[in-house]
């Protein structure tokens, strides 16, 4: 097989003849929901303190201020990935978890968390 050519599902196809912009490549939409310096941090440390409280999350995430933790968590809940539930109580508690979708994110960060952590064992032996 050519360099220029690749195999999707039995199908070859040409890549030159492939379009590559913002709104078809698959991985830039990821990057979207995943992009940035803190909604990665925050999957995670809902994945693994879940359901995580607002002010758990504060303190847990170093350097993260009320404000950027406000809205990250909403962007992360109006592209599905976490669930939030407000609970009736005096002071109010908010809980965060992983929706289903969310979890679905699962391989992708355990494969991310691999692939960094060789990143900066190669970087460390320069």
């Amino acid at each position: 097989m050519e360099n220029n050519t690749i195999v999707i599902n039995q199908e070859v196809i040409d890549v030159k003849k492939i379009i590559f912009d913002e709104n078809s490549c698959p991985v830039t939409a990821t990057m979207q929901v995943l992009g940035g310096k803190w909604k990665s941090i925050l999957i995670n440390a809902i994945y693994l303190t879940a359901p995580a409280r607002f002010g758990e999350l504060r303190r847990s995430v170093k350097g993260i201020t009320q404000s950027m933790l406000t809205s990250q968590l909403r962007e992360l809940e109006d592209d599905g990935i976490i669930s939030r539930k407000i609970y009736a109580e005096i002071p109010p508690r908010v809980e965060y978890t992983l929706t289903e979708f969310g979890l679905t994110l699962s391989p992708i960060m355990l494969a991310m968390a691999k692939w960094g952590e060789e990143y900066r064992m190669s970087k460390q032996k320069e």
